[in-house]
């Protein structure tokens, strides 16, 4: 019974030498797919086109995003107002955060992110109708309208970034 749970190995040719690093490894994977044929070479990062932030390389989006989930945990554990103040804290950073990589990434072309700007502006403006007391059919109507107005200015200039495509 051991012995036809064994299976057989294809036999290399005597030129094969099995590679000896991992980086090595890959890059002989990646010359070739199972039938022998050439494949692409890989990329050379994730996201090689990516637009660069204004302040270099210094991690500053990433840095606000984890300090406003610090923020979120903590506001959590804290409880009472201090909580609520720092739950309100994370909400906003993070959400500050995720705008401008989204203003970055949609203003250069690299991805369209209409939707998120166009409720961005929705969000904004449905804050401005509940702090003036609107009624709810006149919130409802500027929300909409709001959106589709975003929604087709932010399509139109990502259409002009991006060489014509509407979406990425």
């Amino acid at each position: 019974m051991a012995s036809s749970a064994r299976r057989r190995r294809k036999r290399r040719s005597e030129e094969y030498r099995p590679p000896t690093t991992r980086r090595a490894a890959r890059e002989s994977a990646a010359r070739t797919d199972d039938a022998g044929a050439p494949k692409r070479p890989p990329r050379a990062g994730r996201h090689p086109n990516r637009p660069p932030s204004p302040w270099g390389s210094f991690p500053l989006v990433e840095l606000v995003i984890l300090l406003s989930l610090v923020l979120l945990m903590a506001g959590f554990f804290a409880g009472g107002t201090r909580g609520v103040v720092m739950i309100a804290a994370g909400i906003s950073l993070g959400s500050l955060a995720a705008l401008e990589l989204t203003l970055r990434e949609h203003f250069t072309g690299y991805r369209s992110h209409s939707s998120v700007l166009a409720g961005f502006l929705t969000v904004i403006v449905l804050g401005v109708g509940f702090f003036f007391a609107w009624p709810q059919a006149v919130k409802l109507g500027a929300g909409v309208a709001t959106f589709a107005l975003g929604f087709y200015v932010f399509r139109e200039a990502f259409k002009r970034r991006s060489g014509g495509l509407g979406f990425r």
